[in-house]
């Protein structure tokens, strides 16, 4: 189907997908707001809240492959449904969960939905609209997805001070019910004509397998430390399952990660510079917040509201960069947007007890919100490009899948290297130190993203991955 960006379906199926992918942004950063409220409530030292945070990010990591594949094969608009129905429902338990253990059991249920509406929602558009407007369309998706999680501190953090963290969670369940209307009404159904029906279970197995593994050892690794038997070995077999993964799926049938995709370089580069870009971006939010709150004394509201200058600047700038990297290419923005996010990030590290926002806050995040306006786009647009258009579903879910790997092990392995652990994030002394080597990190690896950008990025010619 040839959608029209100016067309009012057109701008309706943008709607639903913006809505739809809104749910796991502005998820994952509403809980980042409410994680000291939630360990105050449910009695949880830091390797639970990092649970909270990467039992969501795990599952969804995981299975993102799986529901980019299932769309591909089994209708893209339908199996985003059935992911919003699934999220909903999963924020649902959340928001009522009564122990830590709970919460954490009811996040990787949201995970799961979650895996099987995001990939969705951006092969929707790409398959929907007519060429010519692909990347504007993408453009605005992307800038108004980044404008959800931007909100979504704001959100969260208003609910959390003046309701309960709880609300924050339950938010989900009525823009889930918004969506499941706007699609069964607007959004057309798509699916690769070519993909047999057969699902490679055992793949996704092992790929999940793998990546839980590997998280577990990382989080349990905050208490029992490195040299645990117990973390040796549940790192050790992780990494062994992720390697026989890969060998698997070289040689599966019909892999849940089609490696064929890979020997395109710009495909490999442009998931290269997601890892180190979005590993960055995952685990700033997570050290920012805790930060706002337990180092400068910030109210949730307050901590929420400083992302707000973000939400201007992706509204206003990704659809444009959206245009622009179709006519010039990817590699500038790509080049330029993580710089200007590494210095903001860097700047960023300065943020100390008695903080300004106005003075100490407002101009790290606004460089920071630069960076990610020039880059979201173009990256997302050179990602699609380098992969067939029947392909659209599984590239967007790779990417997707490269992204949320990257913050899930990132927010899991920066406790460790900064050496903050069980309730030390409690106080202020011992967050703020740990806070500002993890920040140097996430600037050092947004500069490692710029300059594989300035190195290998060039203009992506689609290829047929058979």
């Amino acid at each position: 189907m040839d959608l029209r960006y100016t067309s009012a379906r057109g701008r309706l199926v943008l709607l639903a997908t913006v809505l739809g992918s809104a749910l796991a942004f502005i998820d994952a950063t509403v809980v980042n707001v409410a994680l000291p409220k939630i360990g105050a409530s449910l009695h949880s030292g830091l390797s639970g809240l990092t649970w909270t945070v990467n039992a969501y990010t795990l599952t969804l990591s995981a299975l993102i492959l799986l529901g980019g594949s299932l769309g591909d094969r089994f209708g893209r608009r339908r199996v985003f449904l059935i992911g919003v129905i699934w999220f909903g429902a999963a924020s649902l338990l959340c928001g009522v969960a009564p122990s830590i253990e709970i919460l954490v059991a009811a996040r990787a249920l949201q995970g799961i939905g979650g895996a099987l509406m995001t990939p969705g929602s951006l092969a929707i558009i790409q398959s929907s609209f007519r060429e010519e407007d692909r990347g504007r369309a993408i453009g605005a998706w992307s800038g108004l997805g980044g404008i959800s999680g931007a909100a979504g501190p704001l959100l969260g953090g208003w609910l959390v001070q003046y309701a309960s963290w709880r609300w924050a969670l339950l938010i989900n369940v009525p823009v889930a019910l918004a969506v499941v209307v706007l699609s069964l009404k607007f959004v057309p159904e798509s699916r690769d004509e070519r993909a047999t029906k057969q699902i490679d279970l055992v793949g996704a197995g092992l790929g999940a397998g793998g990546l839980g593994l590997v998280t577990y050892g990382l989080i349990t690794a905050q208490d029992l430390g490195v040299l645990s038997g117990q973390v040796l070995l549940a790192l050790v077999v992780g990494v062994a399952t992720l390697i026989g993964f890969v060998l698997f799926e070289r040689r599966a049938h019909e892999p849940v990660l089609p490696t064929a995709l890979f020997q395109s370089r710009m495909f490999s580069t442009v998931n290269a510079v997601t890892f180190l870009v979005y590993g960055a971006l995952g685990a700033i939010f997570f050290w920012l917040i805790l930060e706002l709150q337990i180092v400068a004394h910030f109210r949730p509201f307050d901590a929420g509201l400083a992302a707000m200058p973000m939400m201007g600047l992706m509204l206003v700038l990704s659809p444009r960069m959206g245009q622009l990297s179709q006519r010039i290419g990817p590699r500038l923005p790509m080049t330029l947007g993580p710089l200007l996010a590494a210095l903001g990030c860097a700047w960023m590290s300065r943020i100390g007890p008695e903080a300004s926002y106005l003075k100490d806050v407002l101009g790290p995040v606004v460089l920071l919100g630069l960076g990610l306006s020039v880059t979201v786009a173009p990256l997302t647009t050179a990602v699609l490009a380098a992969a067939p258009e029947t392909s659209a579903g599984i590239a967007s879910g790779i990417n997707n899948a490269v992204a949320r790997v990257a913050g899930l092990l990132s927010v899991a392995v920066l406790p460790l290297l900064t050496g903050l652990r069980g309730e030390g994030y409690h106080h202020a002394a011992e967050l703020l130190p740990a806070y500002r080597v993890a920040l140097m990190l996430c600037a050092a690896s947004l500069a490692a993203g710029a300059a594989l950008s300035a190195r290998f990025v060039r203009k992506a010619e689609p290829r047929d991955a058979g």
